[in-house]
């Protein structure tokens, strides 16, 4: 199974009363907080079907909750995979990073290995929180859909 030449992005968010909170997490391997992350596992698996894939691999999210996809897009460096140049090739330098919202009823996660930590957070904590630019361009992007009804 090769791994496929993209890269998932999805943001957990929950809405309370008219609250909006978004779970960040804490990677195991670095100190990063981030949202949930991996790439496609086979070069024909749908990037929605890897989207919900690594959602429920990292916390347990099931593939039954709504997703939306955004429109928020970057391009990450190949050295931030694993065995990238063995998989692809020295030449491949960057894979597109497609990025998802899930909304949650229930606040309660289950974290697995790659994650030290969660929380639930607003928007601007978020925002302050967060490493990777990608991942707050895409919280701006969802947050700005939800406050303009587009997202619910």
């Amino acid at each position: 199974m090769a791994r496929a030449k993209y890269q998932v992005l999805i943001i957990p968010f929950h809405i309370a009363n008219d609250k909006v909170s978004y779970c960040v997490f804490h990677r195991s391997d670095r100190d990063v907080w981030q949202f949930i992350s991996g790439g496609g596992e086979e070069e024909d698996e749908s990037i929605m079907f890897s989207a919900k894939r690594e959602s429920y691999e990292e916390a347990k999210i099931d593939v039954n909750n709504k997703f939306f996809p955004l429109d928020s897009m970057c391009s990450i460096p190949t050295h931030c995979v694993k065995e990238a140049s063995k998989i692809w090739g020295e030449d491949w330098l960057v894979i597109p990073e497609y990025s998802f919202a899930v909304k949650l009823d229930s606040l309660k996660i289950h974290l697995s290995d790659e994650h030290t930590e969660y929380t639930w957070v607003d928007y601007d904590t978020a925002v302050k929180m967060l490493t990777h630019d990608s991942n707050k361009t895409a919280l701006w992007e969802l947050n700005s859909k939800i406050k303009l009804g587009k997202i619910c």
